[in-house]
């Protein structure tokens, strides 16, 4: 059974003392664990390991810090931290309620990458330099109508485009005016792969005005 998600405050204790246990062999003292934590009293480092008691993750004597030890290392991905708006402030909330786990879309057999050129895809928030996550498609039929996938034309090039079949042609359709929409017979396309995730790199971002 999967301990109970923690909060931000108990993930960064947790992790600090599974770090502390295996460069040390032993657990930390409550003073140590407060140093580490920044903190000046020891209350909030034992509300810490009684929820961390309580949701499984670790075993523990309440008074005997030397006592506990991990159950479970920590779930594997990103931990999703709460929302954040894009309009207005909202109040946020610090309880972890779930891992971005990306493991099954990138080990999945046979997953590949594009690094995107152009500019096309923009209207699907897809722009220049993004890398463009693929899963291989095994049969062009099973494709819904407004896929977004990889498209070969043998000799002539690869395009990211939105995938419509109709019959013996296939429309590959831009998601931006100033690019017109492609047909082709059907049997001049393979479709390479179907997206499952973009990634863009954010670097020297310095914001608005």
């Amino acid at each position: 059974m999967r301990p109970a998600p923690l909060t931000v405050a108990q993930q960064e204790l947790y992790d600090w003392i599974v770090e502390f246990l295996n460069h040390h062999g032993h657990a930390p003292s409550i003073r140590q664990m407060m140093e580490a934590m920044g903190l000046r009293s020891p209350a909030p480092v034992q509300s810490r390991l009684r929820y961390l008691q309580k949701k499984g993750w670790i075993q523990w004597q309440p008074g005997r810090a030397r006592t506990l030890r991990p159950n479970v290392t920590p779930p594997p991905g990103i931990p999703v931290s709460g929302t954040v708006s894009a309009g207005g402030l909202v109040e946020t909330f610090p309880d972890v309620e779930e891992y971005l786990d990306l493991r099954t879309t990138l080990e999945e057999e046979g997953t590949f990458a594009l690094a995107v050129r152009g500019d096309s895809m923009i209207g699907a928030h897809i722009t220049d330099g993004d890398l463009v996550v693929m899963r291989p498609v095994a049969d062009m039929r099973t494709l819904p109508n407004g896929a977004i996938v990889s498209a070969l034309v043998p000799e002539e090039g690869t395009t990211l485009k939105f995938f419509h079949g109709h019959g013996p042609t296939i429309l590959l359709e831009p998601a931006n005016p100033a690019y017109e929409s492609i047909i082709l017979p059907a049997e001049k396309v393979v479709v390479q792969g179907r997206l499952v995730a973009v990634w863009r790199q954010v670097q020297g971002f310095t914001g608005g005005r």
